[in-house]
């Protein structure tokens, strides 16, 4: 049998993957441009794939293929319709990354509304040891106990970031397609207008594309800060980046854009300097243990398919 790793740096260069070598030959390329993965592929009875695009263009001659393991929750990047044509089995890793994810979210969030940025510039730039105050007090911060945090997507993330939220005296909003009934939930549009801090959970779908509107990012307050860390496309970047430009949002925070890496050309790239922004290069998934623990399911995966056994299948929702 024949693994095809196509984008191995996205694991991360000190992840050990070799376990994999007891299933077959495995084959690993630190990346893949869009224009190999035809050829890298041809032969391979499984693909390990996280961001590349899969779908028929590069999928059609690769006859022996028989699975593909997403190293992600997230599968948009590959074309379910055509795999269930083709009867090329896909499953993915849920739930590995849920403590790593919220971990960042809440770091992202309390790095925003308590000014980190300023206040450590103030000592490291050395005005704090030159100044005759024992303190530094501005910009003025605000306590979180009692604040309204919404969440939009209460999935295992979501409601690990609510705990969080609750354990800061945080009053919690959700909003889930599905209501339950351990959270207040509400419409899209009523949490944005009453929270203080939104994060954003939610899956990218056609649903859920460009989500967080221009007319919705308007309807927020003011004072209020907004966390990505699910997907650049859940938003209207340029909406946001212009509310942070314009002073209509207090702060910003997100891990994820809608081109990765994003370039100069994104509207992202200009407030990347601002005070009351947060960027990270799309990594609060990955602490060693959520790495490691998505590397071991996707092998519990793969064996599983070999030994006829269905397991975290989404080609066959």
């Amino acid at each position: 049998m024949k693994i095809v790793v196509l984008d191995r740096l996205t694991l991360g260069d000190d992840l050990d993957i070799s376990a994999a070598e007891k299933f077959g030959e495995v084959i690993s390329y630190d990346k893949t441009d869009a224009d190999r993965v035809a050829e890298y592929i041809k032969d391979a009875d499984v693909i390990f794939v996280n961001k590349v695009k899969l779908n028929e263009n590069n999928l059609k001659d690769a006859s022996n293929l028989k699975l593909i393991c997403e190293a992600a929750t997230g599968y948009d990047n590959i074309d379910l319709d055509y795999c269930r044509k083709r009867g090329i089995a896909v499953c993915n890793v849920p739930g590995y990354s849920v403590y790593s994810v919220a971990q960042v979210t809440v770091s992202m969030v309390l790095s925003l509304v308590n000014h980190l940025k300023e206040y450590t510039r103030a000592t490291s730039d050395g005005s704090y040891s030159k100044g005759e105050s024992a303190n530094i007090l501005k910009p003025v911060y605000h306590e979180l106990y009692q604040k309204t945090w919404g969440i939009v997507g209460y999935g295992a993330i979501g409601e690990r970031v609510g705990e969080i939220a609750k354990a800061l005296g945080c009053n919690v909003l959700a909003y889930k397609r599905t209501p339950v009934e351990n959270v207040e939930c509400t419409d899209i549009d009523t949490l944005l207008e009453k929270s203080d801090i939104v994060t954003v959970h939610i899956p990218l779908s056609d649903e859920t594309r460009g989500l967080i509107s221009k007319e919705r990012i308007a309807k927020m307050k003011k004072t209020a800060i907004l966390v990505n860390t699910a997907r650049g496309a859940v938003t209207d970047e340029k909406a946001l980046c212009d509310a942070i430009k314009a002073g209509r949002m207090a702060g910003f925070g997100t891990d994820v854009y809608s081109v990765e890496p994003f370039d100069m050309e994104s509207p992202i790239y200009e407030i990347k300097d601002y005070d009351n922004v947060c960027l990270t290069p799309h990594m609060a998934w990955g602490t060693i243990e959520a790495r490691e623990r998505c590397f071991s399911i996707m092998l519990e995966n793969m064996e599983a398919f070999f030994s006829g056994e269905i397991k975290n299948r989404i080609d066959l929702k």
